[in-house]
């Protein structure tokens, strides 16, 4: 028994031994896993708070990364705002009040938007808060009256100031303060409409608005209503005022309400106020903080320049408008089209050249604008079409030098790389502007030609005249009329009276159908067409179809008539002209050539045989000497016949020091003029080799010589009864001996006593100062040439050479005259 219980104890021993090993051993495992758990918690706990601090900088690395490309968008968009609102509302319709002042608006761009204050974003400059008007809206205000006074003020103020002086027509309906409310306004000319003067004012509007008439400018009515003038409105009234709020836009009316509710339409921009902030039905949601009002003493300045400018008229329009943006970029294949200035509504007018509108007529009055015209319009076309594609021939037959600023001076080396040819002070050269027409006629076929423009000022002069120079004038000029356009050449005529010039030239006439008339111009328009008569000055009138009532447009054109400020345009079209371009022929009808400088003995020209003599330079499109050849034939002897002395001794002095250049010959000189000594003298000291002889010693036995040799006679009808057998010895028999006479009389009188009334020894001559008539003996038709002597101007005659005289201009040899 005893046994049994030992044994049960020790059993259950051994079973709370094993049983406590076995807790203490899940014990230890649990003290490990809780070990275990506890380092993961604190990893986690830590990994945790690792992810917070990387989310929270990620977070804010993003944030500050999302900020800065929101305020970089914002500021290029804002910038871009900026622009377009800049260009939109540019000058005085969107500048500052502290920065603001009236600016002209750029020809042909229509009227922008208007600035009434600004609009904020946040960390973002403001940007103008801009509202349409002229030809896009009209304006209706509610809020605060006081408020909304200001911003009407500051809206016109804008408009006006925008906009060309008088073209804006300023209506007020302000019955309750009888047009205090915009008094500041009255000096342009405000029209105020006081009580009972809505229905009238209706009634005008629409009266206006169903007239179809060319619109000039626009008109703005602003309508100040008080709640009795809107409680008396009929519905006639009303169906009035919805009418033009749908049409007036279109037609250039613009209304400006405050006070009054006008008809839902798109063409309304609703502006509601409250405590200086604006919501503007344009803006949808944006809110535009206003700007204070205008200055009134910035107004009252402003009204007053605007009416001395109404008063005084238009100024002229600037020339560097009508500048394209590049230069010579235009093609001349299909014509010429430039502008010549803007028209009332500041559009660009320009002036066409082609096969519909082959030549201009240009006509008014002396100190009318006719050279300003022309002046512009060359400026235009110059600079739209380069010398490949434009030609231009210049010649003025008035008393001025109109086209001198277009070739090479002394002050300034540039000229306008289009110019081919230019004549001044024609007046009394008509035989320059023959030779022109002569040379167009030939090269009118001509192949590979640019676009020609041929500009004759008071072309009528080379018309005047029953002459062999206005018939053959007149036939030429009809030719090129008739045959120019389809061969690229075009006509520019202008004069005074141009239409008389053409009168009985009916076809002529016909070709010429853009017509320009300026101001007071008589008959260059049909006879019921009075509009030249009521254009002011810088303006004219240009007709495309010949003149016809109905076709005319008013043109202001600018003052191209300062010369330096053309002056750089030039230079730089003239930097830019082609490599090897050739200065313009020039032509001045006031200057004297010199004797070019291989005409004199330095110069040493090519040998010829037989020598030629120069005499003086013809007047023709190039500029080349008049020669008379001094062959063995008979009668190879000049005489230069008249009375004035200096232009005889250049004549003398240019032949023979152009023989002298030619070669080996021998010179005697024979004065027998006191008057002509110095220049005779001046000719022997540059032929050192030629003999002297005056009235002490004179005698005509040349003797012989192995070179031509030349008798230069100063003076021969003084020679005498005692040396007339000899002198006509030697004129008769000389030339084949080589020994040719070149010498002055006085009177064609005194050669027919020299010579015993024979005139077969001379050969060829040179009058100066003696008339036609005087001229017969020696002129192959009766009654001698028609002539008229002219200071600096000769006729040349060689019998063999030629049918008619020829008109030379004697050189300058001697430098102490002109």
């Amino acid at each position: 028994m005893g046994s049994h219980r030992n044994a049960l104890v020790a059993a259950i021993r051994q079973e709370l031994a094993e049983a406590r090993g076995t807790a203490r051993a899940v014990l230890a495992a649990a003290e490990s896993a809780r070990g275990e758990a506890q380092n993961r918690r604190r990893l986690v706990r830590d990994a945790y708070a690792t992810c917070l601090s990387q989310l929270a900088s990620a977070r804010e690395d993003a944030r500050q990364d999302i900020r800065q490309r929101f305020h970089g968008e914002a500021d290029r968009l804002a910038g871009h705002l900026r622009g377009l609102a800049s260009a939109s509302a540019s000058g005085a319709a969107g500048t500052p009040w502290r920065l603001w002042a009236p600016s002209d608006p750029e020809p042909g761009r229509a009227p922008g938007l208007l600035r009434i204050g600004t609009i904020d974003f946040d960390e973002t400059e403001a940007l103008p808060g801009l509202i349409p008007l002229l030809d896009r809206a009209h304006l209706h205000l509610s809020g605060p009256q006081s408020t909304l006074d200001e911003v009407i003020t500051g809206v016109l103020l804008r408009a006006l100031g925008s906009t060309r002086a008088g073209h804006v027509e300023l209506t007020v309906y302000d019955p309750e303060r009888l047009g205090e409310t915009l008094a500041v306004f009255a000096p342009l000319g405000t029209r105020f409409v006081g009580p009972g003067g809505l229905g009238p004012l209706l009634d005008e509007l629409v009266d206006r608005l169903c007239r179809d008439e060319d619109r000039d400018g626009w008109q703005i009515v602003v309508l100040l209503a008080d709640r009795a003038g809107v409680e008396e409105m009929s519905r006639a009234q009303r169906a009035q005022l919805d009418r033009i709020v749908r049409t007036g836009v279109g037609r250039g009316v613009h209304l400006v309400v405050r006070g009054m509710e006008l008809a839902e339409h798109p063409s309304v921009e609703r502006i509601t106020v409250r405590d200086r902030i604006a919501s503007c039905s344009s803006l949808d949601r944006l809110e535009v903080r206003l700007d204070p009002a205008p200055p009134p003493q910035r107004i009252a300045a402003f009204c007053r320049e605007a009416a001395d400018r109404l008063r005084q008229g238009p100024p002229p329009a600037r020339l560097a408008d009508l500048e394209p943006d590049r230069h010579w970029a235009e093609s001349a294949r299909d014509g010429l089209l430039a502008p010549i200035g803007d028209s009332t509504d500041g559009a660009l007018v320009a002036l066409p050249l082609g096969d519909r509108a082959p030549h201009i007529l240009v006509g008014g009055p002396s100190d009318s604008g006719k050279t300003n015209l022309i002046y512009t319009w060359l400026g235009s076309l110059a600079t739209r079409y380069g010398p490949a594609e434009l030609a231009l021939y210049l010649l003025d037959f008035t008393e001025g030098e109109s086209f001198a600023r277009y070739v090479p001076g002394p002050r300034d080396p540039s000229w306008l790389p289009q110019v081919r040819l230019a004549g001044i002070n024609l007046r009394d050269d008509r035989e320059f502007g023959l030779a022109v027409l002569r040379h167009l006629s030939e090269e009118l076929d001509a192949p590979g030609r640019p676009r020609t423009v041929v500009v004759i000022d008071e072309f009528p002069t080379l018309l005047d005249g029953r002459d062999a120079i206005a018939d053959e004038a007149e036939s030429l000029l009809t030719e090129l009329v008739r045959r120019g356009p389809e061969q690229g050449l075009h006509l520019m005529l202008s004069a005074q009276d141009g239409i008389r010039a053409l009168t009985g030239r009916p076809a002529v006439l016909a070709r010429f159908t853009v017509r320009i008339a300026m101001p007071k111009a008589r008959r260059i328009l049909a006879t019921d067409n009075l509009a030249a008569s009521l254009i002011p000055r810088f303006h004219t009138v240009v007709n495309g179809e010949s003149g016809l009532a109905g076709a005319n447009r008013i043109v202001r054109l600018p003052d191209a008539g300062d010369r330096t400020a053309w002056g750089a345009t030039q230079r730089r079209l003239w930097r830019c002209r082609p490599a090897g371009s050739e200065e313009p022929r020039v032509f001045d009808g006031a200057a004297v050539p010199r004797l070019p400088s291989i005409y004199r003995p330095s110069g040493r020209v090519s040998a010829v045989a037989p020598p030629a003599a120069v005499l003086g330079e013809r007047i023709d499109v190039s500029a080349q000497p008049a020669r008379l050849l001094l062959d063995p034939a008979p009668g190879r002897n000049l005489a230069v016949l008249g009375s004035r002395a200096d232009e005889a001794c250049d004549v003398l002095a240019a032949a023979a020091l152009s023989l002298a250049a030619q070669g080996p010959a021998h010179f005697s000189i024979v004065c027998l003029e006191p008057a002509a000594e110095r220049s005779a003298a001046r000719l022997v000291a540059e032929l050192p080799a030629a003999d002297w002889y005056d009235a002490s010693d004179v005698r005509f036995e040349a003797p012989h010589s192995d070179v031509p040799r030349y008798v230069i006679g100063y003076g021969l009808d003084a020679a005498g009864a005692r040396h007339r057998p000899a002198l006509r010895a030697l004129l008769t028999d000389g030339p084949q001996r080589h020994v040719h006479v070149l010498g002055w009389w006085r009177s064609v009188a005194r050669l027919r006593d020299d010579l015993a009334g024979r005139f077969d020894p001379i050969g060829a001559w040179v009058a100066l100062g003696v008339h036609g008539s005087e001229l017969a003996p020696l002129h192959p038709q009766p009654g001698g040439p028609f002539w008229n002597p002219r200071p600096r101007r000769a006729l040349f005659f060689d019998r063999p050479v030629h049918r008619t005289p020829e008109v030379i201009i004697p050189y300058e040899v001697n430098s102490d005259h002109t």
